[in-house]
């Protein structure tokens, strides 16, 4: 037998072997996905026993479907007896803050709910919390900053200096305004600040229909300013100081939860309905990838924000 005849017969055995070793990698992962599937089922009989649900807002907040169906789900399921939301959030968009509060809203028609502020529950995180029935707030909680805002960058001036003129054509003045290659005329700048004032004025309507409150004696408020907790609370825009012992002490003792109900995370499904987190599924899928030379998976999409912001961030000097 010559050498090349022996080196195509080495390289079919290599290919078979390698082959072996890709079915019983497949062979692994469906078994390990079953497994899986059967300690998920466990899971959810578990969490079909009554107990207080614990939802969490944190970070951007956009009009995100699965926080949506999130809330859905949570008012519909009836061995939730008390739902406590946990917020740590700067704000985000408003109509983000918009579909939190109405799902929020949703909950409490059926069952009583709770606010728990973080570190900063502010704009659109304060919405939320005006969701519900009652707010605890640490003393130092940055919270409040009632307000909306527009903003866009405009290039005119850089494009003057590189040389760059941007031609556009379009079907009637008011498209695609405002534009970061022109500066806005005082038509456009007026339907802004008309639609801006719209905003504001809904958003200051929940304040004064969810805490009882005449926004015009507030200081600041509707100016946009923030306060901590322990200002909040003196001017009723929170119920109470404190976490979420507190929280569940509302429920307990205000709202007649029974007291010995274990407190469960509800989240958003993430694709895979596993009982492990995100990021552990993906280092799963990506090992599994790697062993059958199927490459890497690709990341989430980065978020990006678009239109009205009801957000708060520290001033830049």
């Amino acid at each position: 037998m010559s050498q090349e005849t022996e080196g195509i017969l080495d390289r079919r055995r290599l290919r078979r072997k390698l082959g072996l070793w890709r079915g019983l990698a497949i062979v692994v992962g469906v078994l390990a996905v079953g497994a899986l599937a059967l300690i998920g089922s466990g899971a959810k009989q578990l969490v079909k026993q009554d107990h207080i649900a614990r939802i969490t807002v944190e970070g951007l907040i956009t009009d995100d479907r699965k926080q949506v169906q999130l809330l859905k789900a949570v008012a519909k399921a009836n061995h939730i007896k008390g739902v406590i939301l946990f917020v740590n959030s700067p704000g985000g968009t408003t109509t983000g803050g918009e579909a939190l509060y109405r799902g929020l809203r949703d909950i409490a028609a059926k069952k009583p709910i709770v606010a728990q502020f973080g570190t900063v529950a502010a704009s659109a995180a304060y919405i939320a919390g005006l969701g519900t029935d009652h707010i605890v707030a640490r003393g130092n909680s940055i919270t409040g900053s009632v307000g909306v805002i527009m903003q866009w960058p405009e290039f005119t001036g850089l494009l003057d200096k590189i040389g760059v003129k941007m031609n556009t054509v379009k079907s009637g003045r008011l498209k695609a305004e405002p534009s970061p290659f022109k500066p806005i005329d005082e038509e456009n700048r007026k339907i802004l600040d008309e639609m801006i004032a719209e905003s504001q004025q809904w958003f200051l309507g929940l304040v004064t229909d969810r805490r009882k409150v005449d926004t015009a004696s507030i200081p600041g408020l509707q100016q946009g300013r923030v306060y901590s907790g322990r200002e909040a609370l003196r001017h009723k825009l929170v119920d109470e100081i404190g976490g979420e012992d507190e929280a569940r002490k509302y429920l307990v003792e205000k709202r007649k939860v029974p007291k010995n109900l274990k407190v469960i995370d509800w989240k958003p499904k993430q694709g895979l309905d596993w009982p492990f987190s995100n990021s552990t599924a993906n280092y799963l899928l990506r090992a599994l990838a790697g062993w059958l030379g199927a490459g890497t998976l690709q990341g989430l999409p980065q978020t990006s924000l678009d239109g009205m912001l009801s957000i708060w961030h520290p001033a830049k000097k």
